[in-house]
């Protein structure tokens, strides 16, 4: 956990850093490619998946250094060689996953959030899941363990095979010439995010191409197709959390409303939008037909909410760099108790971004949460006035008391005088 924390505290600034260079070619291009409200939206789910990944929230059903233990072949020392066995085998069982992860309605709420953008740029490489809580499929990784490569070798491949996947997020690169043969490009990718049906279910490969060729999912992208993103049941909303177990909700409401027992069981495992016909008849889900008079999701955001947004996204991250750079000092189960309090300021803010009418109050109950968090501390925040300063520990504190007055103010401007207005106008008619 200490070695990725300390990772991402290199990583994410380079993240970030090419983000506004893609702002900044668009705009100077004219190319309206990013929605300001999208990418909070999207840097926020990345900040959650994180969280999720240092704190090891995560259950493996089976490990890959017990598969080399009893199933290698020969064993081998670290050496280049491994390094390039290890990355081919990372990336063709992350073809697979990736695959069964659209195919399969259960595994499709793992993999969703990273679709539910209608945008297709950078900042949507960072929509990454919290609901995949299990990992299921160590077992592709068996021909590196029957060849004998290190559990040490896969365990900084897989880092940096996922980093690798965030460059090619973008509409502001066209085709890549040779290249297109062998790596997955942008092109490729934004086939793979299309919701046209030409598009739909193809390019599910990592890094190499090939895979996609191979095993017959292949789709180019084509000149008179543009593609549009998103799900074809869209989530309409900005908060990680409702998006990451939307579609979770979704296959345990038709489990128990269905009739059928067969359909109560088979349901998680047909192919991804199945749903039984008693329930689909009773309970429809609204889909997109016509992708091309797609509705994008746009609720009403004033440049005060879009800035105070922003605000609260980078604050989160300005706690996510301290938390990642002392997560071993912090200890268990501090770190946990951390980790609650950015996830409860993830889903307070984007509900604000929604204008959901409790939206304040999460806000206060976020804070109030950070100010017992302090309390508990003897008026430190997890050892930061030692370790940084006493201006870090008054910063969070100022914070804390401040977002609640901001959040009451923007909710009494945007979602509440609307709503009133709304009613009024509806008892008059």
């Amino acid at each position: 956990m200490e070695a990725y924390g300390a990772v991402l505290n290199w990583v994410i600034p380079v993240f970030l850093f090419l983000y506004f260079i893609e702002v900044v070619v668009a705009w100077r291009k004219g190319l309206k490619v990013i929605r300001s409200i999208d990418s909070i939206s999207s840097f926020s789910s990345g900040i959650t998946n994180v969280v999720k990944d240092v704190l090891g929230l995560s259950i493996g059903i089976l490990s890959y250094p017990w598969m080399v233990e009893h199933f290698a072949l020969v064993h081998v020392e670290a050496t280049w060689l491994t390094y390039v066995i290890g990355f081919i085998a990372v990336d063709f069982q992350g073809y697979w996953v990736h695959r069964w992860s659209h195919e399969i309605n259960f595994l499709w709420n793992r993999h969703i959030i990273h679709h539910s953008s209608e945008e297709f740029n950078l900042s949507c490489a960072l929509r990454q899941s919290i609901s995949n809580i299990f990992n299921y499929f160590t077992i592709l990784l068996l021909p590196a363990a029957l060849l004998g490569v290190p559990a040490s070798v896969i365990a900084v491949i897989g880092p940096v095979h996922l980093f690798l996947q965030y460059w090619y997020h973008t509409q502001l690169i066209g085709k890549l010439g040779w290249l297109e043969h062998i790596l997955v490009t942008p092109s490729h990718h934004r086939v793979h995010h299309a919701i046209n049906p030409e598009y739909l279910d193809r390019n599910y490969a990592q890094i190499f191409i090939v895979w996609d060729k191979w095993f017959g999912t292949f789709q180019e992208e084509l000149p008179h197709v543009p593609p549009v993103y998103g799900v074809k049941r869209p989530v309409r909303t900005w908060n990680p959390f409702k998006i990451n177990f939307q579609h979770f909700w979704l296959l345990l409401s038709d489990a128990w409303r269905t009739r059928s027992w067969w359909d109560k069981l088979r349901l998680w495992f047909m192919p991804t939008g199945w749903r039984p016909a008693d329930v689909q008849a009773r309970y429809p889900v609204p889909v997109v037909e016509d992708v091309y008079r797609l509705e994008k999701y746009n609720p009403p955001a004033s440049h005060a909410l879009v800035v105070w947004s922003w605000g609260q996204m980078f604050f989160c991250y300005f706690l996510l760099i301290y938390f990642f750079a002392y997560l071993g000092q912090i200890g268990s189960p501090a770190i946990f108790w951390y980790g609650a309090f950015v996830f409860a300021s993830v889903y307070a803010y984007t509900e604000l971004m929604d204008l959901h009418p409790y939206a304040p109050w999460y806000e206060l109950a976020k804070s109030l949460l950070g100010f017992y968090l302090l309390a508990e501390g003897g008026g430190d925040w997890f050892g930061a006035a030692e370790r940084v300063g006493s201006w870090y520990v008054g910063l969070v504190a100022v914070h804390l008391a401040v977002s609640p007055v901001v959040a009451f103010w923007i909710a009494s401007r945007e979602i509440w005088k609307r709503r009133t207005a709304r009613t009024t106008i509806s008892s008059t008619l």
